[in-house]
């Protein structure tokens, strides 16, 4: 019987990146679980999941705590592109450009059959580039329009009343959009076309890195790095910097955002419904 040989292994993303990953992971399926029993709630299947998790207000407090850890989630990504950007001097990989363009049309062609030869893409191809600014605009829009549902009231007062509805309506449709992209665009490309382990161990076997990332795999092979290379003694300087910065800002952040997932509970609580004896006068039938 042949021995499988085992593929080497090449550095794909660090432990930060990966933390971000898994934080997105945890905090949309939690959120999934908890929002599309509440989106059709008329369904018989909604109202078992609702019970099983303990009931809609239980639903609704596990939604709110997903959503916290969500944000949280977002704000980590900002600082630790910042530190990307700022300490690393690492340019931002994940703007489109011409290039961007070129794969795709290149791609389609190797597809179809027009093309012999794969096109050779960086570190984040276009495909990657699109899912990222889905998520920060699916992002954007769901903590928006769910801090208006959240806080119904306390909005009100400042927007017209037609912002609740309106807001029901986006971060309803906007979950449905991205529960099915993610289920039909990214675990296909992570799962069924073939299994990706680097958001687990950071690492991509060279068969993947070949086909999806392969500027980066020949950069790798020829002695390079697969990240900017820092002089030490600049290199700490920044990072003091940085973590003086992201220690004083990301306390004011954490504070402000506990201070506004907690100041208004209208949206949680259900008002139980009122009982009362009504006296209805007996009337007497005309012969």
């Amino acid at each position: 019987m042949a021995t499988k040989v085992k593929e080497q292994q090449y550095q794909r993303f660090r432990l930060g990146a990966r933390v971000e990953h898994i934080i997105l992971l945890v905090s949309f399926t939690v959120l999934a679980l908890t929002g599309l029993p509440q989106r059709y709630a008329q369904l018989e299947f909604s109202q078992t999941m609702v019970n099983a998790m303990g009931g809609i207000e239980n639903v609704r407090i596990v939604h709110r705590y997903a959503a916290f850890l969500l944000v949280l989630g977002s704000f980590y990504h900002l600082f630790t592109s910042f530190y990307r950007i700022y300490v690393r001097r690492e340019r931002h990989r994940m703007l489109p450009d011409r290039k961007d363009a070129t794969d795709l049309v290149d791609f389609v062609k190797y597809n179809v059959g027009k093309s012999d030869e794969h096109p050779k893409m960086r570190k984040f191809n276009f495909g990657e580039k699109l899912e990222f600014w889905a998520v920060i605009w699916g992002t954007a829009i769901m903590a928006i329009t769910g801090f208006f549902l959240w806080n119904p009231i306390a909005t009100t007062k400042f927007l017209p009343g037609q912002i609740i509805p309106a807001s029901k309506a986006a971060h309803s449709y906007e979950a449905l959009l991205a529960v099915l992209s993610i289920l039909i665009w990214h675990l296909y490309n992570v799962v069924i076309k073939h299994w990706n382990p680097s958001i687990w161990t950071g690492k991509l076997p060279r068969s993947q890195m070949e086909e999806e990332h392969k500027l980066v795999l020949e950069r790798i092979e020829a002695g390079g790095s697969p990240y900017q290379v820092v002089e030490a003694p600049i290199l700490q300087r920044r990072r003091l910097i940085f973590a003086i910065t992201s220690l004083i800002l990301g306390s004011i952040i954490f504070v402000v955002l506990v201070w506004a997932f907690t100041f208004e509970e209208t949206a949680i609580t259900t008002i139980p419904r009122v009982t009362r004896d009504v006296f209805v006068p007996l009337v007497t039938p005309v012969p």
